[in-house]
């Protein structure tokens, strides 16, 4: 996540979609004040500043609008102009269990991924319902819950999209770091009939609010 006060804009990053390319775009024209929670080499040098502010909710990478109350006003999350990034969720879905499967640290669903193959990890009651009870739109709802996002970047049509951000937000980003790439291939290998379906099912608000397809 990136406040900007400077800019009046909020980037909330959903975990898989992009968001960290779109985070190294934006502390490359970044502005001394910009609050950063995250990773990437700004966000580290400047997480002191957070470090003891009570919050609502927990303060990192992928906090929600209702986390950051605390660290900012509501009154300036409500004025702010808030985009985030979305993805084909087939897409994603891959991209989340190959991330898993390639992390150390001690979580449920690191273990379920290197222990399930895609299709039962897919399958997984915990894993199908923690995607169903958090679509796109939810990171984007405020304290008051109602959604306030002004724009919903794709990553498959960053070339539509960037220059409405650019606009939003004021600033022009240049090129568009691919951070995290992967050399998996084409997502859809990775998928049975049955795997799909269940996929269209746990994201159907999703696919049909961006108008993806398979």
């Amino acid at each position: 996540m990136i406040i900007s006060e400077g800019r009046n804009y909020i980037f909330v990053h959903i975990p898989k979609t992009g968001g960290t390319s779109m985070a190294l775009a934006l502390e490359a024209k970044a502005k001394a004040d910009d609050i950063m929670l995250g990773d990437t080499p700004k966000a580290r040098k400047r997480r002191r500043r957070v470090a003891d502010v009570a919050a609502a909710g927990r303060l990192w990478k992928h906090s929600t609008l209702r986390d950051i109350v605390g660290l900012v006003p509501q009154s300036r999350i409500d004025a702010a102009n808030v985009f985030t990034m979305v993805r084909n969720p087939w897409d994603r879905m891959v991209s989340y269990y190959h991330w898993l499967r390639a992390q150390s640290f001690d979580h449920p669903a690191v273990h379920r991924a290197q222990e399930l193959e895609f299709s039962d990890f897919l399958r997984h009651p915990h894993i199908s319902a923690s995607l169903r009870a958090a679509p796109y739109g939810s990171y984007v709802i405020t304290a008051a819950g109602d959604e306030h996002c002004a724009l919903f970047v794709r990553l498959e049509h960053l070339d539509e999209d960037l220059p409405k951000l650019e606009a939003l937000i004021g600033c022009k980003l240049g090129p568009f770091p691919h951070d995290n790439k992967s050399s998996r291939g084409d997502y859809r290998d990775f998928y049975s009939s049955a795997d799909r379906a269940l996929v269209t099912e746990i994201a159907a608000p999703d696919i049909a609010r961006f108008h993806y397809q398979f």
